[in-house]
Order: C-alpha cells, then sequence, then structure tokens
C-alpha cells in the first residue's frame, strides 16, 4: 500500500513551467528516505492514480479522474492568468475555419488536449476530430488541420515558427471566453500515503514551498539552465516565468473549478469534481 513501503516516491514533473517547485527538492535533505521521478505529465498521472507514486505533480485533469484517491497540497500549481505560453495551438488558417476539421493532439497531457475540447465545442461551437501524434509539429501537420503541443516541445516550436502558423495560446483563449485563470499542473499527495506517513508528506510538502519561495526571489540559476537545456534568452526565460503562476489561492481553484464543471457537461469527466485541499499536517509542519 503507499505510504508503507521503505521508500516514498516523488513525482516531478520535467517540464520546464514546473521547475521552480522543483529546483531545491532534494530528497537526500529529507528525514524519511525517499526517491524522485522525473517525467512527462501522462506517465505522472498514471502513477499518482495507481499509488505507485506517493506525492507530486500531476496534470489537473488527471487529479479530477483521481480525486477519491488523492488530495492537493495547498499553495501550488503551474497556472496561468492569460497567456500560458506554452500551450499552443498551430494551425494553417483561424480557428473558425477549422471548427469542423482534424486536430492532431499531443500524447503527453490530458489537461491541454481536454482544454481545447472544451473551447472548440463550447466557445467555439465546433466539432473536430481528433487524432493522438507524438508530439513532432511537421508530422503532425502532414496529418491534420491543426496541431496541440505543450511543454518544451510547443516553446521550441513557437520560436521556430517565424509566422509559418497561426498559433493560438490556450491559456489566453480560456481567459478571454470565461474571464478566470486556468490551473494546467497541481500538486497532490496519496490519500494513503496522508494518512499512512503523514509527517513524511508534509516535510515533502513544504519543501514544495520552500523551493517555490526560493526560486521566485533569484529565478537566474533556473534561467541559466534553461538556456542551457533548451535554448533560448534570458529575457524570454525571465519572461516566461515570471508570468506563470505557482500559486493555488481561490483565484486559481474558482478557474480550475469551471473547468472541471465544462469538462463533466461534455462527459470528459464521469464525476463531478471539487478540489479538496490536504492541509493540516501541512500546518503542524510548518509550526515545528
Amino acid at each position: 500500500m503507499p505510504g508503507t513501503d521503505t521508500k516514498t516516491v516523488i513525482g516531478k514533473i520535467s517540464y520546464t513551467n514546473a521547475w521552480p517547485l522543483f529546483y531545491y527538492v532534494d530528497p537526500q535533505s529529507l528525514r524519511t528516505p525517499a526517491t524522485m521521478v522525473a517525467e512527462v505529465p501522462s506517465i505522472l498521472n498514471e502513477g499518482m492514480k495507481t499509488g505507485d507514486i506517493h506525492i507530486g505533480a500531476l496534470s489537473s485533469f488527471a487529479y479530477a479522474e483521481a480525486a477519491d484517491k488523492l488530495q492537493l497540497l495547498p499553495e501550488l500549481s503551474v497556472s496561468a492568468d492569460g497567456p500560458v505560453k506554452s500551450i499552443l495551438l498551430f494551425s494553417r488558417e483561424p480557428l473558425e475555419n477549422f471548427k469542423n476539421g482534424t486536430i492532431a493532439l499531443t500524447n503527453t497531457s490530458a489537461t491541454s488536449v481536454n482544454l481545447l475540447r472544451i473551447l472548440m465545442q463550447k466557445a467555439l461551437g465546433g466539432a473536430p476530430e481528433y487524432k493522438t501524434m507524438e508530439p513532432d509539429l511537421e508530422l503532425m501537420m502532414q496529418n491534420a488541420d491543426a496541431a496541440l503541443l505543450i511543454g518544451d516541445n510547443a516553446i521550441r516550436a513557437s520560436w521556430y515558427n517565424q509566422g509559418k502558423y497561426h498559433v493560438t495560446d490556450l491559456g489566453a483563449w480560456w481567459k478571454e471566453w470565461t474571464g478566470h485563470s486556468m490551473t494546467f499542473a497541481v500538486w497532490a499527495v496519496n490519500r494513503n500515503a496522508a494518512e499512512n506517513n503523514p509527517e513524511a508528506m508534509a516535510e515533502i510538502a513544504c519543501m514544495f514551498q520552500d523551493s517555490k519561495r526560493q526560486s521566485l526571489r533569484n529565478l537566474s540559476p533556473i534561467i541559466r539552465e534553461a538556456i542551457s537545456r533548451i535554448g533560448g534568452t534570458e529575457s524570454y526565460w525571465q519572461g516566461y516565468f515570471n508570468n506563470l503562476c505557482y500559486d493555488f489561492n481561490e483565484r486559481q481553484q474558482e478557474g480550475l473549478r469551471l473547468y472541471f464543471k465544462y469538462a463533466y457537461e461534455l462527459g470528459l469527466l464521469q464525476h463531478e469534481v471539487k478540489p479538496e485541499l490536504w492541509r493540516d499536517h501541512i500546518r503542524m509542519q510548518v509550526k515545528e
């Protein structure tokens, strides 16, 4: 059972957008034996659902699917109140022209894919055909009218686009249509792990929060690493990280509740979901 293993498993999103919340997380410095796995959201989502991963980040939509097994950690998310800059729909024509066409979807995240489905159907009145593919823009565009890329794949594609394709930022589109913030990733703890090993889970949750505070005080090390590993300029990454919101306050929760409501109405979620936070032990840990 989760929480009774000899080692706690921490799930780390490998995309740059989550780096600030993981940059200073060091499993070796924890009082409890722990290991960290870095993967794309789809792999982490499955691990959190099955309980193979005890605590960490996952797609917002994946949390909703497994909300009966998970509780959200406070103060932690990857959100955007407008453009997100790394959830991008590339197309040859404006949106209206292919609302009943074919869209190639990335195979790496459920949140963005279902956000696109909500926007295409509810905001645009469209009914496109979707096909899931590897995140290769040119290959996707050979097979579809538009292609959805997320994370570092979307960032790189936006740099090299040079006006070749129309680019729709899903965070901006959601804000324009609803007036709300959009939360793409959340941090959660497996309920069994929280019950069986609350002190260890609280210590890890606090480490995430400390990493966020340290990172946002000085983004320079993260920016240098992003340039080294992915490319781009200092000014690009400064703007990118500063544009994102890493909190999970009422503003973010309100937008996420609306996203879950629409997902349920379209049958993307099988049940209604109200985000539930895990608070008590974290508060105790902070006071120690």
